[in-house]
Formats: structure tokens, C-alpha cells, sequence
């Protein structure tokens, strides 16, 4: 019997106060950080959504692996149990492990890219974006069309466009393009899933082109949730063996571990090919250290190994993307509007929508996501036209194709009281909609500007 109510399938153990603070103290820290949400303080926030990345809370079998961490410089029984978990889930025989997901874009996308070269993706991340382009490389999107309209629900508004990405590799070459990158769940895009039929499409291009395929694999675990509820013929499988077929399809991987390994810390990518691994052994021993510890210490190899097994539980990943959905439908039904169908590891609510009255050069996410501070001291990260706009070489706006705010879920952090809040808040918040002003940007770096970029109300 199926029941309304959404049950985490844990106990608390042990708790982290939250010091609760009022909307006239929040504007004092706004201003501080100057209108940008990565500025705040953790004590100064109620409920944290910024990411869900290294955001998580550890098992109780995490905690107690930390004591048997080895901490070799080289040949780790830690490393040997971590390369095991990650060699039976995605059958790549070269592992490194790296400190975080970015550093191993950085040692692979480094050795890819250049001057002239071409990433595409059904939607790059935003590391994935800067580490492709600080190469000189270019970095192409190419999601479905589907995937821009928030409020149609398709199944798969992850996939990529499979014309585009064959319409691209004619017109660029296959010697000038550096990799096809499958990122899954597509966070960018929405957190939207990617079907197993587009990921094998993906693979049959670059396979007749002589492509090289890679799979951006962080949060494969609650893709895998989607394929077997969504797409016939893998309603019999489990989850695990959807991530396993997924990973055969492609020539490597990348994983912030930090996502659906459920650990604070840590990342590895993986590959296939013998000469390529060797190349990009060079650079992890020059970067991030031993190949048997590559920035990672032996605990953190320990709670990595036991997160990708506990990943795959069918209760956790039921519990996981019923609660997500939970919060995005009840926004949905109050008004909200939302990113639709909600995906795994977050709610999205379209900005625009939200606030018609301020235009993409004046950052309506980033508006949103300041007022969810002052009303109720929630963090969010903006995915519009901060993170992903930019001027042309002639100083015209170019916009983000959206402007999204991401309400990233911490897993098994927040009860369902703290989700109630969250909904409680955004009813408040669309009580004035009408007299948010927009904000603009009076300081910014080079490559990834929502970091540390400066803000002014307008």
C-alpha cells in the first residue's frame, strides 16, 4: 500500500543547530556580500539549497569506514577498495582518483582541448564549461528543444538533440572535436534526466565518427531512478545495472564523488583507452598527487567506496526523488512556476516567469534568489544569465537560453518540516512580485563570475 506521506528511510543521529535569524539581519549580510548568495556566511542561512554538491550527510557505515582509512602515500587499501567499487560499476580499467570532480576535468579536458578544438554537450556545467574554454577550446550545447519550455512534461528533457550533434561533427571534423560529453542528470538544463535510447544514440555517432565519448556521470544514480520509472523496457532492471549498461556505452567518465557519492569531498574519472590514461597519469602525478591518492586522503577513499554502493539503494533513491518532487509540485500548485517535470536533485523555478517585469540584462535569477534570502534566509543558486551570459565581442548582451533559480537538495540533510518552510516561504514571496527590481553587476572575473561577481540593486 502506497502512503501520502514521504518517510526518510533514516534516524537522525546526530544533529547541526541552525541559528535562526531575522529578514533585518539577512538584508545587513546581503549587502555584505554584496547581493551574491556565495558570499554568505553558512551561520547566516536558515536552509541551504545553494548545491548539492559536498552538501551531504554521511551514513552511519561512512563515519565508521573513516577509521579504516590507510593513509600510504601509495598502493592505499583505501585506494584498492574505492578503484574496486569504481571498476565493477563503470568497467573502465583506468581509474584516477582526484579531489574533487573539477580537478579531473581540468587533467582530462586540459589534455583534450586547445585552440580550435570543440566540446559538445546535450548542456555543459559550469566547470566543465570554464576548464573546456580556459584551453581556448570551444564549449557547444546542444540540448533537445523540449528542454526550454519549463512547463512542458517530457520524460527525458535531458537527452541531447542527435541532428545537432551530427549536423556539428560534419561541419567541425572529427580531428577538431575534443570529446562528447553526456551529462547526466542534465543540472544546467533543469536537473532533467537523459533516456538510455538517447545515450545509445549518442554512442552510434560517436562510434561511426571515431569520437571520443564521455560520460559526466555525478549524479548517474538518480538518472538510473529515471529510466527504470520512465522508460519501457528497464522497468525490470535495477538501478544499479541502468548505471552499469549506461557506463558500457561510452569510453570514460568524470564524477564529482561529491554528488551521488554522497561524501564531502572527492571525485575520480575513468577511461577506457590505455595511451590516453597514461597521458593524463602524468598530469595527475604533476596537479594533484600519487596516482593511488590523487589529492584524496584514505578516509575519503573509504566514504566514497561505501557511498557508490549505498547510492543504489532502492529506498534512499526513492526517497530521494520522491522528495524532490514533492517540493516542486507543491510550488507548481501554489503558483510557482517550476521546471517541469521536477528532476532528482533539484527544484528549478523559472525566474522569468516570476518576475516578467525585469529583462535578462538585469539578472531576474539572481533577483529571485536574493529575495528567497531576505523572506526566509534560503540560499539558492542562480543558473541564468550570470552563470551562463555573456558579451560578445562587440559588447552586445548575449542572455542564457533560461533564467533559472536551482533549489539544490542536500541528501538526507533536511526533514520534511524544512521542505514545508521552503513552500511557506515562496507563498510569501509571490505576494509582491510585481515591485522586485533587478540588479547589475559591478565586479566580475574572467571565467565562472557567479562565484565571486559583485551586485548592485537597481
Amino acid at each position: 500500500m502506497a502512503f501520502k506521506t514521504i518517510i526518510e528511510p533514516f534516524k537522525i543521529k546526530v544533529i547541526e543547530p541552525i541559528k535562526i535569524t531575522t529578514e533585518e539581519e539577512r538584508q545587513g549580510y546581503l549587502k555584505e556580500a554584496h547581493y551574491n548568495l556565495f558570499g554568505l556566511k553558512s551561520e547566516q542561512v536558515l536552509i541551504d539549497f545553494l548545491t548539492d554538491s559536498g552538501t551531504s550527510a554521511m551514513s552511519d557505515n561512512q563515519w565508521a569506514s573513516l577509521m579504516l582509512g590507510d593513509e600510504s602515500y601509495a598502493g592505499s587499501k583505501s585506494w584498492g577498495r574505492m578503484r574496486n567499487t569504481i571498476h565493477e560499476l563503470t568497467g573502465y580499467p583506468h581509474i584516477f582518483p582526484t579531489h574533487q570532480g573539477r580537478a579531473a576535468e581540468r587533467i582530462v579536458y586540459g589534455k583534450l582541448g586547445g585552440k580550435g578544438k570543440v566540446f559538445i554537450s546535450n548542456t555543459h556545467f559550469d566547470t566543465t564549461r570554464a576548464n573546456i574554454e580556459v584551453t581556448g577550446a570551444e564549449a557547444i550545447d546542444i540540448p533537445i528543444p523540449e528542454s526550454k519550455d519549463t512547463a512542458l512534461v517530457y520524460p527525458f528533457k535531458g537527452n541531447m538533440d542527435i541532428g545537432k550533434l551530427e549536423e556539428l561533427v560534419k561541419k567541425h571534423g572529427k580531428e577538431n572535436i575534443g570529446a562528447v560529453i553526456l551529462t547526466v542528470t542534465n543540472n544546467s538544463s533543469g536537473g532533467q534526466p537523459v533516456s538510455m535510447e538517447n545515450a545509445v544514440s549518442v554512442g552510434k555517432i560517436c562510434r561511426n565518427y571515431g569520437l571520443l565519448y564521455l560520460i559526466d556521470c555525478c549524479r548517474i544514480a538518480e538518472n538510473a531512478y529515471f529510466i527504470k520509472h520512465r522508460e519501457p523496457g528497464y522497468e525490470n532492471m535495477g538501478y544499479y545495472e541502468i548505471a552499469q549498461k549506461m557506463f558500457s556505452l561510452a569510453d570514460g567518465c568524470i564524477m564529482s564523488a561529491k554528488k551521488d557519492a554522497i561524501v564531502n569531498m572527492g571525485g575520480f574519472f575513468a577511461l577506457k583507452d590505455k595511451d590516453f590514461a597514461d597521458s593524463c597519469r602524468e598530469t595527475l602525478i604533476i596537479t594533484e598527487g600519487y596516482i593511488t591518492y590523487g589529492g584524496l586522503s584514505g578516509r575519503d577513499m573509504e566514504t566514497i567506496a561505501t557511498g557508490l554502493q549505498e547510492v543504489f539503494d532502492p529506498d534512499y533513491l526513492h526517497y530521494r526523488i520522491r522528495s524532490t518532487a514533492y517540493l516542486g509540485n507543491k510550488l507548481h500548485e501554489v503558483g510557482v512556476p517550476v521546471m517541469l517535470p521536477i528532476g532528482g536533485h533539484a527544484v528549478y523555478v523559472d525566474a522569468k516567469k516570476m518576475y516578467p517585469n525585469i529583462p535578462a540584462e538585469e539578472y531576474p535569477g539572481q533577483a529571485l534568489a536574493c529575495e528567497l534570502y531576505l523572506k526566509g534566509g534560503i540560499r539558492s543558486c542562480e543558473i541564468g544569465s550570470v552563470m551562463m551570459g555573456h558579451r560578445d565581442a562587440s559588447g552586445c548582451f548575449i542572455a542564457a537560453p533560461m533564467e533559472l533559480v536551482r533549489l539544490a537538495i542536500p541528501r538526507r540533510v533536511y526533514t520534511q518540516s524544512h521542505i514545508e518552510y521552503v513552500i511557506e516561504v515562496f507563498e510569501k514571496l509571490k505576494e509582491d512580485c510585481g515591485s522586485v527590481k533587478g540588479l547589475k553587476i559591478i565586479e566580475e572575473p574572467r571565467f565562472l563570475r557567479h562565484f565571486t561577481a559583485k551586485f548592485e540593486r537597481l
